[in-house]
């Protein structure tokens, strides 16, 4: 009888979810080294290929893709009744702010880990505007806020540091032409900073949308009614970077900065900050 080894499913579902053997062995507290063996060790018992390394990505073949689900399911599994058969497990919640232009793709990957870390505190996501988050955070709404902003105000720590890009839809039209048609929501944090590029490069422009949506932002842009600036790396596929080749001015560098991260806060609140500053800083 052979029996699965959950430490290198465990791995396997890192890689696959991580992509790539260095961010998975950070998130697994492993070398690198360790974690190519444990997949070697997964591909030799099962006599099968479940990586394609024929490219400098990690991808996984089809049979890798078929076992992901239920080493998924294993790994879950296991760690759902060892925290349920032990008096030590976390209970209670903390309540996250994001700001909505950041969310994806990086915290739905966060919070997939804290649960599986602390499968019985319950995050809260709140969702806005930095304005807006550290005006909830200043109330105690918040336990945790990530912001996007040019600075750092006291008490925050900066994570990384994104470029600011312009984006359009694909293939679109709408930079182009002057004025420049801008779609931003009213609130947005970028915003101010785009309108002052503009005006000292002598730029015409006027606002195409009026709103607090972001969604009807990206329809907007999408339809190539406008163009809209986001940070580099959280460009929906629905979307592209504009290649103006200058003759749009370059956009400063945005902060993302957490606030909240105080020591004595307590193990689950710091486990919640270190996974936050792992994650973007692609650790």
């Amino acid at each position: 009888m052979r029996n699965l080894d959950l430490t290198t499913l465990r791995s396997f579902v890192a890689v696959a979810e991580y992509g790539g053997v260095t961010r998975a062995a950070g998130v697994l507290n492993l070398t690198q080294s360790a974690v190519s063996m444990q997949l070697k060790r997964l591909e030799d018992m099962l006599d099968l290929e479940l990586l394609d390394r024929s490219s400098r990505r990690v991808a996984l073949t089809g049979t890798g893709e078929q076992l992901l689900s239920y080493a998924r399911r294993m790994v879950e599994l296991n760690d759902e009744v060892l925290t349920r058969m032990t008096d030590q497990a976390f209970e209670g919640e903390i309540t996250l702010g994001v700001p909505h232009d950041i969310v994806y793709p990086n915290i739905p990957q966060l919070l997939h880990r804290f649960h599986a870390a602390y499968p019985r505190i319950k995050v809260h996501l709140s969702s806005s505007f930095t304005k807006a988050l550290k005006e909830e955070f200043a109330r105690g709404q918040c336990d945790l806020i990530l912001t996007t902003e040019l600075g750092c105000d006291t008490g925050g720590r900066t994570l990384v540091q994104k470029p600011l890009r312009w984006v359009g839809a694909p293939s679109g039209n709408a930079w182009r032409q002057r004025p420049l048609r801008l779609a931003f929501c009213r609130h947005c944090t970028f915003r101010a900073g785009v309108i002052d590029r503009l005006n000292k490069a002598g730029i015409p422009w006027e606002s195409a949308v009026e709103t607090d949506s972001d969604r009807s932002v990206e329809a907007t842009v999408s339809a190539d009614l406008a163009v809209h600036a986001m940070l580099e790396g959280t460009i929906p596929a629905h979307l592209e970077l504009i290649s103006h080749g200058g003759t749009l001015p370059d956009l400063e560098s945005q902060n993302v900065n957490l606030y909240g991260a105080k020591e004595g806060q307590g193990e689950v609140i710091a486990t919640m900050a270190e996974f936050l500053t792992q994650t973007f800083q692609g650790k």
